[in-house]
């Protein structure tokens, strides 16, 4: 068995060995002389990926619950990957893989919905799950519990419309390219045999390598690994060596950039530059964004594009932030047991790797994962074989019975409802709290208790049931406007053959993950079709309801054990259900369904202003260049190129499937190929508005040269949507003067 190291311990979430699951899925093509050799699985398996990049201004960013925190541009877009397993005559099963900060509720609700109205009873919530992979750069307002939308002013009607149509989409591809395959699995390898057509893993970091004060939405180190490997598969299956595809840092290069014919005569280029000045905004269609991106190009339909996701597990106290936490005043290490400096959380923060530059710790923590997931590849493997299954329940977790053993005698406690500790206001080291809040509270002080009661007084019964947590916020007993906090929450199992998913709903410690694990892992041992079993945990899937902690972790009451809303035996009570729905699974016996959850939908409030109208300066265009890059200009390899452009609110078209930026470069005379665009690691957009409610914006695109870019003529073109005064979306483009780009 093979481990993987991620660095130091560190103060508040630890860097430790975990074992990373990779599950690589196999498309038998029909005219394939290998379906000999693998069509005695008798699976169907099928892929799909689709953008699900919420609004680029105005929302709250999801994850740390910055009110300031607001979005102004995209480091680079989140998808929705999805796969789907059918045992060719019988069960099925799916899952979503979201460049999202969790799964919601009311999310998983319609999009069931969709799926039972486009297929019947074929996915409902017992076999389809959706997992988060716990970005904290992605826009907010798609949950519907009143607590999680607090920061980004209520509910986004946006932000949940492009996710749920981006799930929906996913699983439609998956669906319409199922074909016959195989599927490999193994902890820490992975095979590479014959026609891959995706990889599925899961290993536990927190995608929180991007801080607080990012304002561009990003999919984190998770969601760069995942636009690594599949760029780098895709120029992989494009049969080049790997020496080719990977440039000096590492990294996939874009096979667009590949380009034969280019000269390298530097004069020349510079010469061909020249001829190429910025012309003025124009408008174009709605489509044009969509047909210009550099992933644009469809695939053979018996071949569809590989699709990579890296998922999320037991990473409640894992930080990507390796260097540890140090004090931002001082430069000495946090105080150990409260993460404070002098007393106080705020200046106590956790170092990347190549802390302080944010957008390279992302880059080298992605790069980790995808690394390893390309080593993988070319391993050995055990193939999947087995039944397809499933079960689903509904639990309240807010009065549940639970059973357990103590001292060896069985005695009977109780879930509470929903309450948030002291220590949760203190935030974590990678996203510090504020106020005179610490970890390691078990008090709490007597301010805010006078505070607190102003809003809820809260009964002795809740105190005693969620003791030693002093309760900051009870909100499972809060319901102005709405419920503030989820109480029936969604627990799954999914089986394809010896491969093994809890779905849960919420964020998990390391040491309750592998007890959850052994002790779901240890019922199924005891059937002879699961004596090689391999079980993992999809943490953040089909609803959100904070953290699950060990027992002893509670009682430390840190940020995680104060956020484990359902008092001290919460992860017992994940134990005993999750063993139920193992039986279940085992015997092929249903389980009870359970309580439905609320569907709070028309309930939703919203304070979020709508964009008015959009303008620009008398006698400027939308698309306008601003500020162009310098007459003759020579950029190579690491150099930044900066061209801003008169533009217009994202809010008025998400461009799905588009792109705001793009870089483009000359072949021949006078054609012009995409070369990347704002789904690249490298192309950054940003925008803002003059002043704040100014309707005048600028939009402005950073480009960092990677390594081993192909030398030639280059431009940076924007695409946007401006809104008229009368409510008309009106979209358009603009284009930077030429620039040459030599290695």
């Amino acid at each position: 068995m093979e481990f993987h190291t991620f660095c130091h311990l560190n103060i508040w979430r630890i860097c430790t060995k975990m074992r990373i699951w990779t599950v690589l899925l196999l498309l038998l093509l029909l005219k394939s002389d290998v379906i000999v050799v693998y069509c005695g699985s008798g699976y169907l398996v099928g892929l799909g990926s689709y953008d699900i990049t919420g609004p680029a201004a105005d929302v709250n960013l999801m994850g740390y619950a910055k009110i300031e925190q607001v979005a102004s541009g995209v480091h680079f877009r989140l998808r929705a990957r999805a796969f789907i397993v059918a045992a060719s005559k019988g069960n099925r099963v799916v899952f979503v893989n979201l460049d999202a900060c969790m799964g919601s509720q009311i999310v998983t609700t319609k999009v069931i919905e969709r799926l039972k109205a486009r297929y019947g009873e074929m996915y409902t919530e017992k076999n389809v799950a959706i997992s988060g992979t716990h970005t904290h750069a992605g826009p907010g307002g798609y949950l519907q519990y009143f607590l999680y939308i607090i920061t980004s002013y209520g509910f986004v009607r946006q932000s949940f419309d492009v996710i749920v149509d981006g799930i929906e989409k996913s699983i439609i591809q998956a669906h319409e390219n199922l074909r016959p395959g195989s599927i490999f699995v193994d902890e820490g390898e992975l095979l590479d045999a014959g026609g891959p057509v995706g990889s599925f893993s899961w290993f536990a970091t927190h995608p929180t390598s991007m801080g607080r004060r990012n304002s561009l939405i990003s999919g984190d180190n998770k969601g760069a690994a995942a636009r690594f490997m599949e760029d780098w598969f895709e120029e992989k299956d494009s049969g080049r060596m790997d020496s080719d595809v990977l440039g000096n840092d590492g990294l996939p290069q874009r096979i667009s950039n590949i380009i034969p014919g280019l000269r390298n005569n530097h004069h020349e280029l510079l010469e061909l530059a020249s001829s190429f000045q910025s012309p003025p905004g124009r408008p174009v269609t709605k489509s044009s964004s969509v047909t210009r991106r550099v992933r644009g190009a469809p695939r053979n339909d018996d071949k569809p594009r590989f699709v990579a996701a890296f998922c999320q597990s037991n990473s409640g106290d894992v930080s990507p932030n390796v260097l540890g936490a140090f004090c931002l005043d001082t430069g000495l290490p946090c105080n150990f047991n409260h993460s404070t400096c002098g007393g106080r959380n705020e200046f106590c923060y956790g170092q990347g790797p190549s802390y302080p530059d944010e957008f390279e710790s992302t880059r080298i923590i992605g790069e980790r994962q995808f690394r390893k997931a390309a080593d993988l590849f070319n391993a050995a493997a055990e193939e999947i074989e087995g039944e397809v299954d499933f079960r689903h329940a509904y639990i309240d977790f807010s009065k549940l019975e639970v059973t357990i053993s103590d001292q060896g005698v069985d005695k009977v406690v109780k879930t509470c409802p929903a309450a948030m500790g002291f220590a949760f206001a203190a935030g974590t080291t990678d996203g510090p709290g504020s106020f005179d809040f610490k970890q390691g509270d078990n008090k709490g002080s007597h301010f805010w208790k006078l505070v607190r009661n102003l809003v809820k007084t809260i009964s002795k019964k809740q105190i005693d049931c969620q003791h030693p947590k002093p309760i900051l916020l009870d909100t499972g007993e809060m319901n102005i406007p709405y419920e503030w906090a989820p109480s029936i929450l969604p627990i799954q199992i999914l089986r394809v053959g010896q491969f093994v998913i809890l779905c849960i709903p919420g964020e998990i410690s390391t040491m309750a993950g592998r007890r959850l694990r052994h002790a779901v892992k240890t019922v199924l041992s005891n059937h002879k079709d699961f004596e090689n079993v391999h079980v993992v945990i999809a943490a953040l899937s089909n609803a959100y309801s904070q953290y699950a902690t060990t027992y002893e972790e509670y009682q430390v009451q840190r940020y995680e054990g104060a956020s484990t809303l359902y008092g001290p035996h919460t992860l017992n009570a994940y134990i005993q259900e999750f063993r139920k729905l193992a039986k279940a699974l085992i015997s092929g016996q249903p389980v009870e369904s359970g309580p439905l959850p609320p569907d709070l939908l028309d309930k939703q409030v919203s304070l979020l202003p709508p964009v008015v109208v959009d303008g620009t300066p008398f006698g400027v265009n939308f698309g306008d260049v601003s500020s162009d890059v310098p007459q003759n200009s020579t950029f190579t390899s690491g150099d930044i190129v900066t061209v801003s452009f008169w533009s217009a609110c994202p809010r008025n078209d998400l461009l799905t499937e588009g792109t705001f930026a793009l870089v483009e470069i000359l072949q021949g005379k006078d054609t012009w190929i995409p070369a990347y665009d704002d789904d690249d690691f490298c192309l950054r957009f940003k925008w803002s508005r003059r002043f704040k409610l100014s309707p005048m914006s600028k939009a402005t695109m950073e480009w960092r040269i990677p390594h081993g870019v192909t030398p030639g003529v280059y431009r940076i073109s924007h695409f946007g949507a401006a809104k008229g005064l009368f409510g008309s979306i009106n979209h358009f483009t603009g284009s930077s003067s030429a620039f040459v780009v030599l290695v």
